[in-house]
């Protein structure tokens, strides 16, 4: 039905973006894991190796069950990407694969080292002596990091492509593959992205505890199991307001149409508006409230700072704009809801040592998870619609760099499908470890303050 409407090539592009949309914003929650629950894991095991605190061992134990079904999940997730950037994209993987195929084999090989000493510290439970078993923890990290490092360095790449010339017949020639994974804008997008990770992970982890502490649970193991990830994110959530900031003030030189839709800026001018809520109908911005000078105040420090509006490009080479704007407003929301929720628990924590009493801050608490969540997808989709209709910015199209091989639409039915069905089994999987874990089938002490070689 869709080849006959749009035809073939319409309708491929259509699938081959709404297919790697599913995928990315699926396997984007799982990466996010496999970056920051090993770093959880070891501020836990460490608490517990060093005070002799079995609650800690034991919830890091725990953790380690649900890392390895998560990371597990993540490699089939990350295996069909793998899979659909060379089929669904061979204009891109095609002439840039040279170009870009270093920083995938590097991920391929942070990859494998996580996946070992997730193997070597699931085994390792009185099998390996205390401290060495609770330092595998530390390869996992450090894996998490430079394997995120990797792939941002891609998508770095695709936003503003550097490393290669381009013959006069159109060949890719003088490939630096090590100038173009270091690129300009990777060190930025890749802090940016390891903090929205480090956010998700320990607002979402901590979520699940604040539930328990709202239900009346006042374990020691549901005190940790909150204060540990949630004291991280809290930390990382101030730090990603500053690194954000820079990224979108790169972006007034680098991709200025991008920032043109984040903000809603029609035109180019000084003393723009900053605009909250609004959308862009017939070229005019509509049920908006404006903060005069504030959006170039932002973005060049001068209230009377000229800032790119939407005409610096033309209609065709626009992004879906409202799309772009109401997942940038997303995003800044919940990110300054879970900032000012951050300083809440640092300051009881100065004042008293301990998390806030009110049960209105243990609400928020329970629902930073998920709005920590939406936010990392919003920001995907500012980074990745924003870009378009460029594949590769200012370089290659999308519509140019789609298959043109039959099967697409199918292709992406399937993979939806597939992605609901890894969803509801994870979950699933997840809730009957949970129930084991609170009926106390894992009250076993992985080992006790004497066993610990100090």
């Amino acid at each position: 039905m869709l080849n006959v409407v749009l035809g073939v090539a319409e309708a491929n592009l259509y699938a081959a973006r709404y297919q790697m949309a599913i995928s990315l914003g699926f396997h984007i929650i799982l990466a996010s894991f496999g970056v920051a629950y090993p770093f959880l894991t070891f501020l836990a095991h460490r608490l517990g190796y060093a005070k002799g605190d079995v609650a800690a061992l034991r919830l890091a134990k725990r953790w380690s069950k649900a890392m390895a079904v998560l990371f597990a999940v993540g490699a089939v997730s990350g295996t069909i990407l793998s899979f659909e950037m060379g089929m669904l994209w061979p204009g891109l993987m095609g002439p840039y694969g040279d170009v870009i195929g270093l920083p995938f084999a590097l991920e391929g090989v942070s990859f494998f080292i996580e996946a070992i000493f997730i193997a070597i510290y699931l085994y390792g439970w009185k099998r390996l002596p205390a401290k060495l078993h609770m330092l595998t923890l530390l390869p996992m990290t450090i894996a998490g990091l430079t394997g995120s490092f990797f792939i941002l360095a891609v998508n770095a790449w695709m936003n503003g492509p550097e490393g290669f010339s381009i013959a006069a017949d159109g060949s890719i020639v003088d490939v630096d593959p090590w100038a173009a994974m270091f690129n300009s804008g990777v060190v930025v997008q890749w802090l940016h992205m390891l903090l929205a990770a480090y956010m998700m992970t320990g607002f979402l982890v901590a979520s699940v505890y604040a539930i328990k502490w709202i239900k009346g649970d006042r374990s020691r193991i549901t005190r940790l199991g909150f204060i540990i990830p949630f004291s991280v994110a809290a930390i990382a959530a101030p730090l990603q307001v500053v690194v954000g900031d820079v990224a979108a003030r790169r972006l007034i030189d680098r991709q200025p149409v991008k920032f043109a839709a984040m903000e809603l800026i029609p035109e180019t001018r000084s003393n723009a508006p900053l605009t909250i809520g609004g959308l862009l109908i017939d070229g005019e911005v509509r049920w908006a409230i404006e903060v005069p000078g504030l959006a170039s105040l932002l973005g060049t420090r001068d209230m009377d700072g000229e800032v790119p509006g939407l005409d610096v490009v033309g209609e065709a080479d626009l992004p879906p704009v409202n799309v772009v704007h109401i997942a940038f407003q997303i995003m800044v929301a919940i990110g300054t809801g879970l900032v000012a929720l951050a300083g809440w628990f640092g300051w009881s924590w100065l004042r008293r040592r301990g998390p806030p009493e009110a049960r209105l801050f243990w609400y928020g608490a329970a629902s930073a998870g998920v709005l920590a969540l939406v936010a990392l997808e919003a920001g995907w989709i500012v980074t990745e619609v924003g870009r378009q209709p460029w594949i590769v910015w200012e370089i290659v199209r999308t519509r140019d760099a789609v298959s043109e091989s039959t099967g697409i639409i199918a292709s992406a039915i399937a993979i939806s499908l597939l992605y609901v069905v890894l969803g509801v089994i994870t979950i699933a999987v997840l809730r009957v470890m949970s129930r084991r874990m609170e009926a106390g089938e894992d009250v076993e002490t992985p080992y006790g303050p004497s066993e610990i070689d100090r």
